[in-house]
């Protein structure tokens, strides 16, 4: 009799928003995420999203996901447009903000998830926050164009068109798809040997003819102002960076970045060092041929608030 009557009472009530809104937050961070390059970013939009729930009548949604979707990605439109200025006066290139997680064993399976990788969330900062919101609805998770068209206020022709033109701009610039992890690991732990020994022969022989290397420091730490292009200066450009560290304590240590095979630097520099402290998140990206094609260097601290995360 007590169960019978503690179960209606647990009907009337009704759903708990906090609940269901926990059991969403992580789908939600990960939508806004991609939108923004930020975690940071993603987690203000998210909270925003809950503080709006809360706020709500939660009777009159029908459909609490779709609801949280719409409003995210609301919310993430604004946080688009209000940094686009900024973001053109960024000093040098702009590289996402990388999420870093311990590294899998040699026999644990993990795949790329291509809609995360740093260097594609570089080429969605090219499109225009309408463009980039169509395509991450639509194109990367699957949200149907008449929801799409809801959230940006306009009609799904032209949410489509949207679509359309933001696929375009990605087709045309988005690396080839990433190396399983495994083929990734044995690329990766050359470069970083050939690199920590300063060992130049053999950087240059990880490293594809075309191979550019992208680097982010915002201005707040020494990093290059343009790509480097070529294996013969980028190989040079590593081997130097880490010749400048060389009176100084460095730990390296391969991790997951954003679903992919990458390094993460620590330096700490000795007593009249002129290397800089900090932490470096570095993605060197294989190709098919096992060879690097592209590097993107994270080195704005800004960016680098959980990299250490993971373990050395």
């Amino acid at each position: 009799m007590t169960d019978e009557t503690d179960a209606t009472r647990g009907d009337a009530v009704g759903p708990d928003p906090a609940a269901e809104f926990a059991a969403e937050r992580s789908r939600l961070v990960g939508l806004a995420y991609r939108m923004l390059g930020s975690v940071h970013d993603a987690e203000d939009v998210v909270q925003e999203a809950w503080l709006r729930l809360a706020r709500q009548d939660r009777a009159g949604i029908a459909n609490l996901a779709a609801w949280l979707t719409t409003v995210t990605s609301r919310l993430c439109l604004d946080r688009l447009r209000a940094v686009r200025a900024q973001r053109e006066r960024y000093v040098g290139p702009w590289l996402p903000e990388p999420v870093v997680s311990t590294a899998p064993g040699p026999d644990d399976v993990a795949e790329v998830d291509e809609s995360l990788r740093l260097a594609l969330l570089a080429v969605l900062e090219r499109l225009t926050p309408e463009q980039r919101v169509a395509f991450v609805l639509h194109d990367a998770l699957d949200v149907p164009f008449d929801q799409v068209a809801s959230v940006l206020g306009t009609t799904g022709a032209n949410a489509r068109q949207l679509a359309v033109r933001a696929r375009r701009v990605v087709q045309a610039d988005a690396p080839p798809p990433a190396a399983p992890v495994g083929a990734q690991r044995v690329v990766v732990e050359r470069f970083l040997r050939a690199v920590l020994t300063g060992d130049l022969p053999a950087v240059v022989g990880v490293l594809a003819p075309g191979v550019v290397l992208t680097s982010d420091g915002g201005g707040r730490v020494s990093a290059a102002l343009r790509p480097v292009v070529g294996a013969d200066k980028v190989s040079r450009f590593l081997v130097g960076l880490r010749r400048l560290a060389l009176d100084a304590e460095v730990g390296a240590w391969t991790a997951l970045v954003n679903g992919e095979l990458g390094v993460v630097v620590r330096v700490v520099p000795l007593p009249g060092s002129r290397a800089e402290a900090g932490l470096t998140v570095v993605v060197p990206r294989v190709g098919a041929d096992g060879l690097v094609h592209g590097i993107e260097v994270v080195r704005n601290p800004d960016k680098l608030a959980a990299a250490g995360a993971a373990d050395a």
